[in-house]
């Protein structure tokens, strides 16, 4: 048998099988629904408003400051509007917007002017890390370096960091109830994003600079450094990151918040909350991330913290604004036939009750073939 063919063999038998009739399918067409779009503007609360206002703002400067010819510029404006209007494709790009905008501002930083930026803090946070710590903690786990420790360190921090996004959006995609994908977009998209905009105004110089240059004064101007990761392109003969944080990384001062520590807290808390039986799992990784980000002079302790804070408060938010509750007894996205959200006051624990109150039918939120129906169901 065809091997795409026995895949899908195997979904339909294992997963879509267990699709109720009250829930909608995708909707394909390709055709702007305009009728569609203006109620739903219309319609459109004002916390979404602000929402989507904020994001396409961030989007707007993201393109200003781009050095691109203005005629590249206006095909993207035009294909990003032309993405929102196809109901096809605006039934997932609408719940990625925080991810775009995130994408977009993180390539276009080093062309916003230096002018607006504000001076780059050298001492703040091994400062910091010692009034706190008692200790910098980088500088300890730094100090006996070792290839089997650097390839360690290298795993988490140039491998899986960049993919297990990916693989737990899949996962929450097939086993997940209907929103949680879209709720685990926004979070991602949002902790990136503010941690990216505090990066901006707040520049700080990363482990690496101080073992560099001690305490002297940084300025833009300044090429970066892989830290521990110049050890990994030794060891493997070619360059695969010296010269991409030396020269052509986006953000050189962006220490805090630790974005390698947010996104890895926020890839637990979501792992958990779909597998809660495999939370030392996602605790593992998180410690191990931790320790490699250190290992490797790119973070401080109190990098990592704020990284985690950042996570865990936009997490908390999603989960009580957007985040639908698993069901134990639904296998799979296609066994759901309504969906319970999360509210924070009747899962007060003063209170002696945890059931939550919110019941959203899915013949009643699922069965329209509009997109923002379909939008919902991704």
């Amino acid at each position: 048998m065809n091997p795409i063919k026995a895949v899908v063999v195997l979904f339909d038998r294992y997963f879509y099988s267990e699709k109720q009739s009250e829930c909608s399918d995708l909707d394909l067409r390709v055709k702007p629904d305009w009728k569609q779009l203006r109620t739903r503007i219309r319609t459109m609360p004002t916390c979404d408003i602000c929402h989507y206002a904020f994001l396409l703002s961030v989007m707007m400067i993201s393109i200003i400051v781009s050095p691109v010819h203005i005629l590249f510029k206006l095909v993207v404006i035009i294909g990003l509007a032309t993405i929102f209007i196809v109901p096809l494709t605006s039934q997932f790009f609408w719940s990625a917007l925080p991810i775009l905008t995130w994408v977009g501002l993180f390539f276009n930083m080093p062309f916003i002017p230096v002018w607006i930026k504000p001076a780059i803090t050298v001492q703040s946070l091994p400062a910091l890390e010692t009034i706190l710590y008692g200790d910098n903690l980088s500088d300890i786990l730094a100090a006996s370096p070792n290839a089997f420790l650097d390839l360690l360190a290298w795993l988490p921090y140039g491998i899986i960091h960049f993919a297990f996004p990916f693989i737990l959006a899949a996962l929450l995609f097939v086993f997940g109830p209907p929103r949680c994908l879209r709720a685990y977009a926004f979070a991602f998209g949002y902790m990136n994003l503010i941690g990216v905009i505090t990066q901006l105004l707040f520049p700080a110089a990363p482990p690496w600079y101080r073992l560099l240059h001690n305490l002297e004064p940084a300025n833009y101007s300044m090429n970066g450094s892989p830290g521990g990761l110049g050890r990994i392109d030794q060891l493997f003969g070619f360059d695969m990151y010296t010269t991409t944080f030396s020269k052509t990384s986006p953000i050189i001062f962006g220490a805090f918040p630790s974005l390698h520590s947010g996104s890895a807290v926020m890839e637990a808390l979501f792992f958990s909350y779909l597998f809660p039986r495999l939370s030392w799992v996602a605790c593992a990784y998180v410690s191990w991330l931790w320790w490699s980000t250190m290992y490797l002079s790119h973070h401080y302790f109190i990098d990592l913290t704020g990284g985690a804070v950042l996570s865990l408060t936009i997490f908390t938010y999603t989960k009580y604004r957007h985040l639908p509750m698993r069901s134990l007894k639904c296998w799979c996205r296609w066994s759901y036939t309504s969906i319970e959200k999360f509210d924070a006051y009747s899962s007060n624990p003063l209170r002696g009750k945890t059931s939550a109150d919110v019941v959203i039918e899915l013949d009643e939120s699922f069965s329209s073939s509009s997109s923002s129906t379909n939008l919902n169901w991704v």
